[in-house]
């Protein structure tokens, strides 16, 4: 994984631009179309968020089935992004592994879903 240098400072006000939300994964599937290996996510954010997909290139650490009911964190105000034949409608957060592989970020323990990172 490339070094990731230093960002520019940010604002509080940039912060609350980003729209990071809590949901459930109720359908995750391998997505073969995709350029690098990915798993196709749906992921319920309840309310009216409703249900958003996504694709996630977490092959080496997350198995679709493993994921299902599992609660992750994404941005949900991005423009959506085609990906393959899908349109990415969120991007699910992640942080690296020791070997720079993602590991899927959520909550501890179950919250409701929707909830807003603060």
């Amino acid at each position: 994984m490339p070094a990731i240098s230093s960002p520019p400072t940010a604002t509080y006000d940039d912060f609350l631009k980003l729209d990071i939300r809590v949901g459930t994964v109720v359908e995750a599937s391998p997505f073969p179309e995709a350029r690098k290996p990915a798993i196709r996510l749906v992921i319920d954010f309840g309310g009216e968020l409703g249900r958003k997909k996504s694709s996630a290139q977490i092959t080496r650490n997350h198995r679709p089935e493993a994921l299902i009911g599992r609660q992750v964190l994404a941005v949900v105000n991005f423009p959506p992004r085609q990906i393959g034949p899908m349109m990415s409608e969120v991007l699910t957060l992640g942080v690296p592994d020791k070997a720079g592989e993602v590991m899927l970020i959520g909550p501890d323990r179950k919250v409701p879903d929707g909830g807003r990172l603060y």
